[in-house]
This record gives C-alpha cells, sequence and structure tokens, in this order.
C-alpha cells in the first residue's frame, strides 16, 4: 500500500489510491504509460475482485481520515473527494451485486480489456516487443481467472446474458482465426525483430490457444448453462449500474420521458432537414439514399487519412477563437480499430507524458466505402472538439487536479455528454450546414435519444407510452427495442444489432450521451443567465474543460458556477 501520513490531503489519497489499484490493475498502467505494467495483466478471478474491493474500502476510510485535515474542505480538495467517494462507492455497490461474475458483453469484458491493451502498446523497439510478449505469455492465466469468475456465477445462478455469450464466441473466433482469417496475437507480432522470433511466435500462439479455450468453454459449457436466462437486468440492477456510468442516481421515469421529448423534437428537424435534400421523403429514406448515393471516401487507409485532415482542420479553426489549446493537445492521431469488436467508433486518452497521443478508432466491419454524412459528427465527437479536447486536457492540467481525476475517475456520462454537447457545439458555430452532414448530426442524435428510451425502457419493463407511433402500451423488449432501433438510424443493420447487444450487456451506459449533454446545456445556460453579456464562451469551456471528471450532480453545479 502506498505510504499516506495523518497529514495527507484528499487529493494525496486519491493518487495514492491511484498507485495501488495500478499494482492491481496492469492494464491501467498501460493507459497510464507506466513501464513496469507492460509484461503483467490482472487477476480477473474472484479473488482479484475482492482485492479491488478491499482496496476502496480502505482508501474510503482514508478519505474520510483526510478531508478532516486543516485545508481539507478547500474547493479542489472537495471536488476531489466528492468524485473519489462517488465512485468508489458505486463500484463496491457493483461488486456487491456479483457484476463481475456475469460480465459478458461485445465490448466490455475482462476478455475485451486483455486484447485492447495490446494496441495500446508501444512497437517500436526490440524491448517494446520484449513486452509485448511477455504480457502475451500472461494471457492464459489472466483469462483463466476470468472465466473462473463466470464460472462461480454459473454456480451461484448469477448468469450473464445468452446473447452476450453468442456473441463473444463469434468475437473470439474471429480473433483467433478459426474462421479461417488468421490469428490477431500473430500479426500483432508479426513485424516484431528477428532475434525475437521465436520468443514472439511462441507467446502468440500461447495467447491465441488460451483465446480459443475460452471461447470453447464459452460455446460448450458456459452458453448451454445459461440457456433462458433473461437478456434484459431488471430495475434494481440497473439502478446499480446507472450510477456507475451517469454518477448519479436518476429518476429512470423522468429520464426515459425526456428521452421521447428529444425524440420528438428531433423528428420534427431531421423531417425538414431531409425535405432539402429529397423533398417528400422521410429522413430514413434519405439517408439510406445517402448511403449509396452520398458523398463516400473510399478505400481503408483513405478515410483513415480524411479523418485525421477532419480533425487538424477542426484544432485549426477551434484553437484561439473558440478553445486556448495547449500544444501537446492539439496532437490527436486517426487509426483503423482492429478487427472482431464492437462496430462503434471509440477514443483512447494519451498516456500521462503524452508519449503516446491521443487516438480515435474506426472499425471498419469489412467495409472499404465510408459515406460522408455519419462520419462528421461523429468525429466532433470521438476527436475533437469532442472526447480528445476533454480527456487530453484533463491529463494536461492533471498537476492541478489529482492522477485520479484526471485519468482514473472517469464519469462515463460526463466524458460521452460532453462529446454529445461537442456535436451540437459544432453544428451551432456552422460547421454542419451541409444538408447531408447535418442530417448525419441529427441521426445521431436521435440515436442517442433512441438509446434512452430503449436502454431504460427494455431494462425496467417500462410500456411505450400511448402518445407513440411504435407500438404504443406494450412493454418494451429486445426484439421491439430493435425493430425500433432500426426503424429510426441511417445505420447499416450490423451496426444496429451490434449496439443492441451493447445495450443488452452495458446496462445504463448508453443513456449517459443524451443525459450527459442535458447537464452540460444546463451548466452553459445557467453560467450565460449568472454572466450576462460578460459570459466568454472560450474562457468557460477551457475552465469546465480543466475541471477533471465529475459525476453529472456536480458537473451542473460546478459548471453553473463558472
Amino acid at each position: 500500500m502506498s505510504t499516506l501520513t495523518s497529514s495527507s490531503l484528499p487529493r494525496q489519497v486519491a493518487d495514492a489510491y491511484v498507485d495501488d489499484l495500478v499494482a492491481l490493475d496492469p492494464l491501467l498502467g498501460t493507459y497510464l504509460g507506466v513501464r513496469d505494467s507492460a509484461r503483467r495483466l490482472p487477476d480477473f478471478s474472484p479473488a482479484g475482485a475482492d482485492a479491488l474491493a478491499a482496496l476502496a474500502r480502505s482508501t474510503l476510510n482514508r478519505l474520510a481520515e483526510a478531508e478532516a485535515v486543516p485545508g481539507g474542505d478547500s474547493d479542489a480538495e472537495r471536488r476531489c473527494a466528492r468524485l473519489l467517494r462517488e465512485r468508489l462507492t458505486a463500484e463496491l455497490a457493483v461488486h456487491a451485486a456479483a457484476e463481475h461474475l456475469r460480465a459478458v458483453s461485445n465490448i466490455f469484458t475482462p476478455a475485451h480489456n486483455i486484447r485492447d491493451v495490446f494496441s495500446l502498446m508501444p512497437n517500436e523497439s526490440a524491448e517494446d516487443f520484449a513486452d509485448i510478449a511477455g504480457r502475451l505469455r500472461a494471457v492464459p492465466a489472466a483469462l483463466a481467472g476470468y472465466r473462473a469468475s463466470l464460472a462461480e456465477g454459473l454456480a451461484r445462478n448469477l448468469p450473464g446474458g445468452p446473447r452476450q455469450a453468442e456473441t463473444m464466441v463469434r468475437q473470439l473466433g474471429e480473433w483467433t482465426g478459426a474462421d479461417g482469417s488468421g490469428s490477431w496475437f500473430a500479426s500483432l507480432v508479426a513485424d516484431g525483430p528477428q532475434e525475437l522470433r521465436e520468443e514472439l511466435d511462441g507467446a502468440a500462439a500461447e495467447a491465441t490457444a488460451a483465446f480459443t479455450e475460452l471461447r470453447d468453454w464459452l460455446r460448450d459449457v458456459y452458453a448451454p448453462g445459461i440457456a433462458g436466462a433473461p437478456e434484459t437486468v431488471g430495475r434494481e440492477r440497473y439502478a446499480t449500474w446507472s450510477r456507475m456510468w451517469n454518477g448519479t442516481d436518476l429518476d429512470l421515469d423522468e429520464a426515459y420521458a425526456y428521452g421521447w421529448s428529444e425524440y420528438h423534437r428531433l423528428h420534427g428537424e431531421m423531417v425538414a432537414e431531409a425535405a432539402k435534400i429529397l423533398p417528400g421523403k422521410d429522413p430514413w429514406e434519405v439517408l439510406a439514399h445517402l448511403d449509396e448515393h452520398g458523398q463516400a471516401i473510399e478505400g481503408v487507409d483513405e478515410v483513415r487519412d480524411w479523418l485525421q485532415a477532419l480533425m487538424d482542420e477542426a484544432i485549426e479553426a477551434l484553437d484561439g477563437t473558440h478553445f486556448d489549446l495547449a500544444d501537446r493537445v492539439k496532437k490527436v492521431e486517426a487509426r483503423i480499430a482492429p478487427p472482431g469488436g464492437a462496430a462503434a467508433p471509440y477514443y483512447t486518452s494519451p498516456s500521462e507524458d503524452f508519449s503516446r497521443p491521443g487516438r480515435t478508432w474506426l472499425p471498419t466491419m469489412g467495409r472499404t466505402r465510408f459515406p460522408v454524412f455519419d462520419l462528421v459528427s461523429t468525429w466532433y465527437h470521438e476527436g475533437v472538439p469532442g472526447h480528445h479536447l476533454q480527456l487530453a486536457q484533463w491529463v494536461h492540467v492533471a498537476g492541478d487536479l489529482s492522477r485520479y481525476q484526471a485519468n482514473v475517475g472517469l464519469v462515463s456520462a460526463n466524458a460521452e455528454g460532453w462529446a454529445l454537447y461537442a456535436e451540437r457545439l459544432m453544428d451551432e458555430l456552422g460547421f454542419l450546414s451541409d444538408p447531408e452532414r447535418r442530417l448525419g448530426y441529427l441521426d445521431a442524435q436521435m440515436m442517442r435519444a433512441v438509446r434512452v428510451i430503449i436502454d431504460i425502457g427494455m431494462h425496467a419493463g417500462l410500456e411505450i407510452p400511448a402518445d407513440s407511433p411504435f407500438h404504443p402500451g406494450e412493454v418494451w423488449t429486445p426484439e421491439l427495442a430493435r425493430e425500433f432501433f432500426g426503424r429510426h438510424s441511417g445505420r447499416q443493420p450490423e451496426f444496429i444489432d451490434s449496439e443492441v447487444t451493447r445495450y443488452l450487456g452495458i446496462p445504463g451506459q448508453a443513456i449517459g450521451y443524451k443525459l450527459g449533454e442535458r447537464a452540460w446545456l444546463l451548466g452553459r445556460e445557467a453560467a450565460r443567465t449568472a454572466h450576462g453579456d460578460a459570459f466568454d464562451a472560450k474562457a468557460w469551456h477551457m475552465a469546465a474543460l480543466s475541471l477533471g471528471s465529475l459525476g453529472l450532480d456536480d458537473l451542473v453545479a460546478e459548471i453553473s458556477a463558472l
């Protein structure tokens, strides 16, 4: 355990927690850029989860003592203490519910976390590849621990979702090359130095074999063992997860109603925008037309370069006018995501020293043609001014915050809410005046409203409102959710299927985009009202982006006062 004294303040407690957490979770170490973590993987067994919970409990005890120290109630210490307490309390509630014993999904499991970390590891020197080989050798034990957790879940009648398990079996088959495509782990080390060739190939083979063994166990033991289990989690489990992802105890009925109000508002805007492109056609007919005949980028390398240029152009246009960006925050890389993951793009933060920059990732899903209408606002979301500007700014100002606030204590709804706010900001600033791009932006906004409706509706078993144009009065099911999403999205069927599977496997996360955006808008409006004509949007943006992570309640309070 890290050494603390009787005079330690909350931010010191938070940073000591990060040090202790990295020792238990080497994946976090790699995200932070801690080289000593490079050859290790976490213990994903029940004992490993218990160790994390014990660390959280001891840290909460330390925190209570630190808040009583003179200076422990300053604004900086108070914000850090509130975040640390809220996050650790939420994590302990998830642990108490034994959710780690049924962690199957298409995007957020120990298996996914293990594979994803390799994409963030340096791969330039012989030492880099030696680290990769060492971590590959650690894969079998890490996956054995994960399997032990799922097996205990089976024994305790705590099943994951059947659809999640089925999806994971397919994904693991793709990663290991069971579909004939070749092992992803073998390709990971293919460009390694010749002097390490035998070690790299052997380590990749061990990792491939371990993932194959996990796939076979999920297919032959776990999936039959959970056959017939519910896909949804129910209101009680949903409330626990919602707290974890949103940093507040939501009124789920109010949030559900808000999702519907946004659905109706956005539908009206989409109808008006679609008429500018194909008069008389509904928005989704127009989006289908744009998918085939609209502006598009041809080629995987070409779309990566185009996305890079889009972010570079956004930085040039926004810096000095709407944001004040440090030089190291201005660097962001567009990457193509490894195959076999979920269909949605994503972002990874820079390391603490910025030696690894922030990166956006595009899953191609086998495509080589990429319509522009659904890429522009998405990259404003994932890159600039979305996730990259917020999360890289947190790292940049970590010295004024704490490592915990800047890098570890992320509240998903805060970050996703900012990214969705960033899309809206670019619309407000006139960057989406082209009808194709603006309809794509509205379609992305509609997807986030639909998420609120179906995510809460499915898991909490809510009725569809009587004034709904879709199955009024019926209770939501995954099948109805898939149909509703399909009717109200310009995206491909495989994307929609992947998204619904994601919502079933990560309950409460998908609602944070729209609810987080609402929090950011409420805070901006309150600050603007307080300052009147003196309101400085650029100064407000930079101050808000420098607060570090906050739950939604705290976020509204803090940014309203800026």
